[in-house]
């Protein structure tokens, strides 16, 4: 919430999308839909700068934050078990996948994956400058197309210190919108380290992408804030670590808080859920602010080109003798079907002599 208070203090324009789409949200959860939505899959680009090779993350790595994302969003993570029971019935999928880019936005093939050495050690999270090329980072995709994720070692908000990572609300800049995580929080891989190596880092805040607050309000523990989603019990501040059921806070028991949404900062090993009340929430979005990715081609597989299958000549001496001869009188480059090409004249190429011809005057 540090970045959405920021950009409130320097964007009036923000200020104002930010009113405007949370009555829309209002309006849109309020009118609920009488069959589930079908599912939707975002386009995901992830960003990966690195100062040394050893934070040049794996694509295996990536790969495996992807993998989670669709489980946590899916409701089809492993730990569903560990629900209180008071909590099981809350539990929602969201009906959100997510899957790597396969084109650019200049229409070419794409892994998805952008790589970016760059010389900083950490970067600002009031600055936004891992999101610049100019400044280190990388340059966001389009965000009516794409999610953007960036990841590298050392994220930092100069007022709080190391973050694990931070996500722009919907109604920001373009150029900025998407989502930071620190490389050692993750994916489920590599360079991910525990408590925070189970890909959480990255629903918690995609989370925040989709318009999700955190669940306690952000009140400091006055017990008077909201997170807007009714099903969610009220509760005092944040939670950290892994906290024992029922943990009774703002005369929430018997139950108590709901920790163990992705939307609180326990461990990853410790949170399991979002509720069909987030869900409806993060669903609105898709039909507001995020509509665009709806109809976005990032997933749609570039044709690929035939081969031509032709009689060439036998060696490369021969094609390069074959270019030869069709170069204007004194050219030394050619052609070659991509580009401008040095080739031997066709008299060398051919091994034959040309002898020079004069042209005579007529005599009267």
């Amino acid at each position: 919430m540090e970045a959405h208070a920021q950009m409130l203090e320097t964007d009036t324009v923000y200020r104002s999308n930010r009113l405007a789409i949370e009555s829309f949200t209002a309006a849109r959860v309020s009118a609920k839909a009488a069959a589930p939505p079908k599912i939707v899959k975002i386009p995901v680009v992830v960003h990966v700068v690195y100062a040394s090779a050893a934070e040049n993350i794996s694509d295996a790595q990536v790969k495996s934050q992807i993998d989670a994302l669709n489980r946590d969003y899916r409701k089809k993570n492993a730990d569903l078990g560990k629900i209180p029971a008071p909590f099981k019935s809350r539990a929602a999928d969201v009906r959100i996948e997510f899957a790597l880019a396969v084109r650019a936005p200049n229409g070419s093939p794409t892994t998805g994956i952008t790589r970016t050495q760059t010389t900083k050690q950490q970067f600002d999270s009031h600055k936004n400058d891992i999101k610049f090329a100019s400044t280190g980072g990388h340059d966001a995709w389009s965000r009516d197309k794409y999610l953007n994720l960036w990841t590298a070692k050392t994220i930092v908000d100069p007022q709080v210190g190391a973050l694990l990572g931070y996500a722009q609300f919907p109604g920001g800049a373009a150029a900025t919108d998407g989502v930071v995580i620190t490389s050692d929080g993750f994916g489920t891989q590599g360079t991910a380290q525990a408590p925070f190596n189970l890909g959480r880092t990255a629903t918690h805040e995609i989370g925040h992408w989709f318009n999700l607050l955190h669940i306690w309000g952000d009140d400091a523990g006055a017990c008077t804030g909201s997170d807007n989603v009714p099903d969610t019990p009220n509760q005092a501040d944040h939670n950290f670590n892994k906290p024992v059921f029922p943990h009774v806070t703002c005369g929430n028991g018997p139950n108590g808080d709901m920790f163990m949404n992705y939307m609180d900062y326990v461990d990853d090993d410790t949170m399991f859920m979002f509720t069909v009340g987030q869900a409806a929430r993060a669903r609105a979005a898709l039909n507001g602010p995020r509509a665009s990715l709806l109809t976005s081609d990032g997933l749609t597989k570039v044709p690929s080109t035939t081969p031509v299958v032709l009689k060439l000549p036998a060696s490369a001496a021969a094609r390069q003798a074959a270019l030869a001869r069709q170069a204007d009188h004194g050219a030394t480059r050619v052609f070659d079907g991509v580009g401008w090409v040095t080739v031997k004249s066709a008299a060398k190429a051919t091994g034959t002599a040309k002898t020079a011809t004069t042209r005579r005057r007529r005599r009267r």
